[in-house]
């Protein structure tokens, strides 16, 4: 605590410029990195039919799995944070969906896990565009794009992107790069400290998205979340110009404990059957 207060003296005495780039949002494995602690396989998800899929894109392959169930009529593809792993935390994402009737489509992003390949911003768009182009020729008009934190901005592109998509679930979204980057910072240094944001990260505006995304949306947010903080997701919120859309404001949830919420749950089962009867 001593050295933090010494850091913010520092900082309030000299000012500083405080640089937010690719390397802040993309948290892509490093050579030496331990391997997986679990697998996602049918152990981990016994009530799951899963198929391994691999997806050549340019200068890399990425390596995804479909989870089906004999009668779903939908398909969510899920884009996780910039910590998502599909091995490490797909058992938890099928487990939360698995009771609202629709099978799961998830790939590890370029760099991450089963995928090989560098990522950056323009890649990981790209990327996201190509994954739906190929899920939605297998499920034509029947893919529901779901973002969590650094997922929410891919799935907002792509819906903005691909109006085929039949509906739209943000969880745990922001705005931008620059009201991300201030809200990781101490209100108390934000007089003395100036983000500068790399022009990657410029261009990212999950406002201008979604207000390019007329469809059926369900924002999900947890009320206790510093990390993209509600006021933040009411205003991507506003800006859908659906007139099908409802925020669930989820009380003591943070940032990555929303989808798990028991709260929750009905929520999403009650959007997706709604898509699936439409």
């Amino acid at each position: 605590m001593r050295q933090a207060w010494l850091a913010v003296s520092v900082l309030m005495l000299s000012g500083c410029a405080m640089q937010v780039g690719e390397r802040n949002v993309l948290r892509a494995d490093k050579p030496g990195d331990a391997p997986p602690s679990h697998t996602l396989d049918s152990t981990s998800a016994p009530a799951w039919q899963l198929a391994e899929l691999a997806l050549p894109v340019a200068d890399a392959e990425l390596h995804g799995v479909s989870a089906t169930r004999a009668g779903n009529a939908l398909t969510v593809l899920y884009f996780g944070g910039n910590s998502f792993h599909l091995d490490q935390h797909g058992a938890e994402v099928l487990g939360a969906i698995a009771p609202c009737g629709a099978d799961v489509t998830i790939f590890d992003y370029r760099g991450y896990g089963r995928s090989k390949g560098v990522p950056t911003i323009a890649m990981l768009k790209s990327d996201a565009l190509r994954i739906f182009d190929d899920v939605n020729a297998r499920r034509p008009g029947q893919v529901v794009l779901h973002g969590q934190s650094l997922g929410s901005f891919v799935a907002a592109y792509v819906a903005q992107q691909r109006p085929a998509a039949r509906g739209l679930i943000l969880e745990s979204t922001t705005t931008n790069a620059r009201d991300w980057g201030n809200a990781m910072l101490p209100w108390y240094v934000w007089p003395f400290v100036r983000l500068e944001i790399s022009p990657e990260l410029q261009d990212i505006d999950n406002v201008a998205a979604a207000s390019g995304y007329a469809g059926p949306a369900l924002v999900l947010e947890g009320a206790a979340d510093h990390t993209t903080p509600p006021r933040l997701a009411k205003q991507v919120y506003a800006a859908l110009p659906s007139s099908s859309k409802r925020l669930l404001l989820v009380p003591g949830a943070g940032h990555n404990d929303v989808l798990t919420n028991a709260m929750v749950q009905p929520a999403y089962c009650e959007f997706i059957g709604g898509l699936a009867v439409h």
